[in-house]
């Protein structure tokens, strides 16, 4: 069996490494410019993490090639380039029984397209299955344990996915069929985390970040049950699970947006400081329009989006959201 993993970032790279031994093949494919001379030659690259590479992994730029004989293709490029990726995979000639796999977490601007709606709307006939779950790279990598969901509206497909990727002892795959649920959780998930490492860094202390967590997680339900997802699906390792990785570790890219932004910096120089996308930034902004379209209340998120796109300061925002008017809490579940 073939796996192709697309896209030679952080998350890509962890995915080939931790599942080589399951496939006969593997190849990664990543933009000429995304390949260094090391990953290309050595199947080593210290950005933007370090990761080595079995020798029997094949690093490529030419997607034809790379999709060649797959029986999985697994996309990991970040959520602004996934619509260009289905445009190039058709023109490469994929072919609608190869299993797509996504595993980017994010939102299409400005269509608020969820991923499978974009990779659908390109290649409509292909199976498809989204990857979701608490999965931070960097422990991934050292060995840790972790499990994340397997959904598709296709259950076998899943099921295929489940089986294959499945790494006893270290990542384990569960099947869900809520596809709009699991998408929505790990996707809004990532503002959430800016709002944590935001508040870390303030040092607003361990009251607030559960309130953060508890209060962030309602906004996440409301929108996600507006769209369609089942309410159970975001107390899953989707929503609640990944949520709660990636709001307590400085390991989560956007938990390290959060941090910097808390110490005042500008959301241009963080990015660039970090070398690497996080999903949230965009998501934001994401969220805000979808809360407005469905005509819902997002504080958290929308203190997030200010955050990043004002010039407003962290105790402006955090008397913003706690002098906010007082209602009752929803119940969901």
């Amino acid at each position: 069996m073939k796996l192709t993993v697309l896209g030679a970032g952080c998350w890509g790279l962890t995915l080939a490494w931790l599942l080589t031994d399951n496939f006969d093949e593997v190849t990664v494919w990543g933009r000429e410019c995304d390949i260094s001379d090391d990953l290309r030659i050595n199947k080593h690259t210290v950005k933007p993490l370090e990761v080595q590479l079995k020798d029997k992994v094949e690093i490529s730029s030419d997607l034809a090639s790379a999709i060649d004989g797959a029986d999985i293709v697994m996309s990991v490029v970040a959520t602004s380039g996934t619509r260009d990726v289905c445009e190039n995979l058709k023109k490469a000639g994929i072919k609608p029984n190869q299993i797509f796999v996504n595993a980017s977490k994010g939102i299409e601007l400005p269509s608020l397209m969820r991923m499978s709606e974009v990779i659908k709307d390109v290649l409509p006939e292909q199976k498809l299955v989204i990857l979701s779950g608490p999965t931070l790279a960097k422990e991934v990598l050292a060995g840790k344990p972790t499990a994340a969901c397997a959904a598709s509206e296709d259950m076998e497909a899943a099921e295929f996915v489940q089986k294959t990727c499945t790494v006893p002892g270290k990542f384990r795959l569960y099947t869900n069929s809520d596809v709009i649920g699991v998408e929505l959780g790990g996707s809004l998930k990532n503002v959430i985390a800016i709002a944590s490492g935001f508040a870390h860094e303030m040092k607003l202390g361990d009251n607030c970040a559960g309130t953060l967590l508890t209060r962030g997680m309602a906004e996440i339900v409301r929108v996600s049950i507006q769209l369609g997802a089942n309410p159970s699906t975001l107390y899953g390792l989707s929503g609640m699970g990944d949520l709660i990785a990636t709001c307590s570790s400085p390991l989560s890219r956007n938990y390290t947006v959060g941090s910097m932004l808390g110490k005042g910096k500008k959301i241009d120089d963080i990015l660039r400081e970090l070398g690497s996308v996080a999903e949230g930034v965009k998501t934001s902004k994401a969220i805000c329009e979808l809360a407005k379209k469905l005509e819902i209340d997002v504080p958290v998120s929308n203190a997030i989006y200010e955050a990043v796109y004002t010039d407003i300061t962290p105790e402006e925002l955090l008397a913003k959201l706690m002098n906010r008017k007082l209602k009752e809490e929803e119940r969901y579940i």
